[in-house]
Order: C-alpha cells, then structure tokens, then sequence
C-alpha cells in the first residue's frame, strides 16, 4: 500500500481500538517510569540462582528447571540486565494484548470492556514491579495466557496448532514445573470440546520431546528422572506446621522419618513453615543436614515420604493449612507475610544495598551479577521517578477481595453453562483456581504466586459477561424473563 494509505489504516486501527490503545500507552509509561526509577532492575533472593545458570549453564538446578536460566543466558550478550527487564516489560504489555483480543475479537467483548479485563495486568503496580525484578514470572504469565489463548481462539484446531501449543506448554514447564497441571488441564479441555485425537495428541508430543529431554538430562546428573529434587523438601515445609510425629506413627526404627520430626512446640511454630526450609533456626530438623545435601534426591524422597505420612495421617490439619493460604490471596489488605524481609521484596523499595555474597555453583552471587552486567548490578535508586512509584504502588493495585468477586463471575459463568461442561469459561476459570490453590497445596502462600492467576480469572468473567447476566432457566420460566440480557456484542456461539 502507498505510505499515505499505511497511516490511515493504522489510524482507523488505533480509532478502532481506542480504549484500549489509551490505556496500553499509559501502562507503557508506567513501565517506563519503573526502569527509570530502578536501573538496572530489581531482586529477589531467587534471581542470583537464574544467573547463576545463565553464567554456569553445565546441570540442571536441583530447585528449579533452567528454563528461565537459558532466557537469560539467550541475552547474556547485550550485557545488561536493564534490557532483561525491558522484555520483561514487553512480556506484561503482551499479555494484555491477549486478554484484549482474545475477548473483543474472538468473543465479541465491546472493547471498553475487553480493555477493563486487560487493566490488571496494565497498572496493578505489583505487576509492573514483579515484571522489574530478575525472575521467571513475567515470561511465564506470558507463556500460560497465550497457551491458553491458542487453545481458546480457534474452533476447530489442526494438529499444527495442537503442536504450538505443546511447544508453549514445554516451555510453560521449563520455566515453572507447575505448568505440566495447566498442561493436563488443557489436555482435558480439548477432551471435552472433542478437539480430535490428531491436535491432541501432537500437543502432547511436542510438549513432552523437550520436557522428557531436560528429565532425561536431570537423571543422568542426579540418578533419578524428574524435573528437580525439591518437590519434597518443600512439600515438608508445607506439613511443618502442622506434623505431628505421634499421630504419624513415627518410631526410632525409621531413622530418615524419625530425623525429619519436628521438635519446635505448635505455639512457637509461627504462621509461616518457610523457617523450616530456607532458614536456620534452633530446633527446626531440617537444618541439622547440610545446605547441600537439603535437595539431594535421598533427602527429595525422605522428606516427600514424610510429608506425605503428615498428610494422611493428619488430613484435617492439612486442609485447614491449604485452606487458610488459599482464602488469603483474596483479603481486602496487604498484611505481611510469610515474612517482613520477602514481603518487602515485592515493595519498591526506597533504599539501595548491595548485592549479598552468597556461594553459588561454580560463582558467588555478587560477582556471577557483575560478569553478566560487565559492572555494578546492585539496584541505583533514581529520584523523582523512584519516589512516584512509590507513592503509584500504595495507591494502584488489585485488592485481593476483587479478585474474588472475578472469580465468583467466573465460577458463576461455569455453572450456568454446566450443559456444556462450563463452555470456554472452564479452561481459564479453573486455570486461575489451580494457579492459587496449587501452592497453597504443595509449597506456602505467597504474593507472587496469585498475579498470574489474575489475567486467567479476568478472561474467565469477560467471556462470562460478554452476553450479559443470565439467570438460571428455573428462574427465567418463572419470571417470564428472555433467556439474557443481551449486549451489543454479536452473538457467538460458545465453544
């Protein structure tokens, strides 16, 4: 097209999309104002692990899969991790944009309203800073929205489209291993939906080729077929509060259970089982073994056996743990928690220190930092922009209690579908549930593990509402009312 024709469709596209361009700029700017504020970015005590595998790429990390290690080693040659946190920048934008499509043009959300499903991930202020610190979460958001956005674009799928998606699902997990759940949950949705067995089944292949690969290199590393070592020492940590070895039944002739009992009196165990794991206090067992033999697979099976006796044996105790940490993603405030020093690690924080010297594979946290940067990488606090995002996050973010209320229009978008299995509800709805509930169930609360539950359970309610607020059919013949409420989105049939 000539040049003068190019710009006038741009122009119709922008006019078309108004709403949503006006607010994708603004969430651009904010993002902007963060990497001014906080260069080169922010970190989390997990971030020097990521770099570490970038700098030292020769294992796979007990604790975690290396899938978000290699991103960062893809971009190790531009030397910088601001521009690490400006693709992760990029990656919350993206993911906006497929909360915004996804409903106003493959289910006929009006675009005011598709764009107030994207504004969570636009201008919750934790969702910018958690996309500013050098960690796996912005790429793997982006990675579970747009899988799930492939799955719920097309209504008919071919096996090409099936493999995409396995592709995305692979890399979904190598970067958290809680993305093999959302793979089987898709497997199940494209079950109901009766995909066909070919996308289905090169979903599954494509998916598993690189995930059976970093499993086989994991084995002949460590000796066991798995993704990490970790699953039971953490699975402990979330049966620590709670474990009582008498009602376990553990005697002194299981020497490797009877080592892992807990010792610490129930009134001075505190609200969180983080302790129990990651820190050294006195009388907690599980530091009685050496830090590097915490992740081992012998210590992987012992403390995954001993959690799961906890769990069998104590079965209330344990779904009142998982219950309380669940409901605490949708409280009204922000208490600390599990911890002052993690919380305030989600904060923008307001005074610069230097990066800790912790031993690492092959490296020291401060200094794999300073061969990655070639320079400082300890965080440079930059006034006025610092001091607005400050300010920015104690005013703009998402109250956990809205996000309730989303889920509840989700949940209630299932239940009137239930003919239809839910519809295209299910598969984002029941995504967001399983993304809070499984650390809640496996690990501990924490506030990062709930942001990417947040464009999953918005997705869920725009595909709910897109025709209005029905009611029950019961309630419809009584009342004499239509069968909806209907908006001026076309009407598309659910898939």
């Amino acid at each position: 097209m000539p040049a003068v024709g190019r710009g006038m469709r741009l122009l119709a596209i922008l006019r078309c999309h108004r709403w949503f361009v006006a607010a994708f700029a603004l969430g651009g700017l904010l993002r902007l104002v963060a990497m001014l504020g906080y260069r080169p970015a922010l970190w989390f005590n997990d971030s020097y692990e990521y770099v570490s595998v970038a700098l030292h790429p020769y294992r796979p990390h007990p604790i975690r899969p290396n899938g978000y290690g290699f991103y960062l080693m893809a971009l190790e040659p531009a030397h910088s991790f601001g521009f690490v946190v400006f693709t992760q920048h990029l990656m919350g934008l993206a993911t906006a944009v497929l909360v915004y499509l996804l409903l106003h043009r493959r289910f006929g959300l009006p675009g005011w309203g598709a764009t107030l499903a994207a504004v969570p991930v636009l201008f919750d202020a934790y969702q910018i800073q958690l996309e500013h610190l050098i960690m796996s979460d912005a790429l793997f958001i982006l990675l579970v929205v747009g899988a799930i956005t492939l799955v719920l674009w097309h209504r008919r799928m071919s096996w090409r489209i099936g493999a995409a998606i396995g592709l995305m699902l692979a890399f979904t997990v190598l970067t958290r291993s809680i993305g093999l759940a959302i793979l089987g949950l898709v497997v199940v949705y494209m079950l109901i939906k009766r995909a066909g067995w070919r996308p289905i089944a090169a979903m599954v292949m494509a998916c598993a080729v690189p995930v059976l690969a970093y499993m086989g290199w994991f084995a002949t590393t460590y000796g066991k077929f798995g993704m990490t070592s970790s699953d039971g020492p953490i699975l402990y940590m979330r049966t620590a509060l709670f474990a009582d070895c008498h009602k376990m039944g553990v005697d002194k002739r299981d020497l490797d259970l009877a080592l892992l009992c807990i010792v610490v009196p129930k009134d001075k165990r505190g609200i969180s089982g983080q302790g129990f794991l990651w820190w050294n206090q006195q009388g907690q067992k599980f530091h009685i073994f050496p830090a590097g033999s915490k992740f081992s697979v012998e210590m992987n099976e012992n403390a995954s056996r001993f959690a799961m006796r906890a769990i069998t044996s104590q079965p209330g105790d344990y779904l009142t743990v998982v219950a309380r940490d669940f409901f605490r993603a949708f409280r009204w405030d922000r208490p600390v928690y599990p911890d002052a020093n993690t919380y305030m690690q989600y904060e923008f924080p307001r005074a610069e220190k230097p990066l800790p010297n912790w031993e690492l594979y092959r490296g020291r946290a401060d200094s794999d930092a300073f061969q990655y940067e070639h320079g400082s990488a300890a965080t440079r606090i930059v006034a006025p922009w610092a001091d607005f995002m400050q300010g920015y996050q104690r005013a703009i973010h998402l109250p956990g209690i809205v996000l309730g209320a989303v889920m509840l229009i989700g949940l209630y978008g299932v239940a009137v579908r239930w003919r239809k299995l839910g519809g295209p509800v299910l598969l984002p709805w029941l995504a967001a549930v399983g993304l809070i509930l499984a650390p809640a169930a496996t690990a501990e609360f924490d506030y990062r593990y709930v942001l990417p539950a947040v464009p999953l359970a918005f997705l869920a309610a725009g595909i709910t509402l897109r025709h209005g607020v029905r009611l029950p059919r019961a309630l419809r013949r009584a009342s004499g009312r239509p069968s909806s409420a209907t908006s001026s989105a076309p009407a598309t049939a659910d898939t």
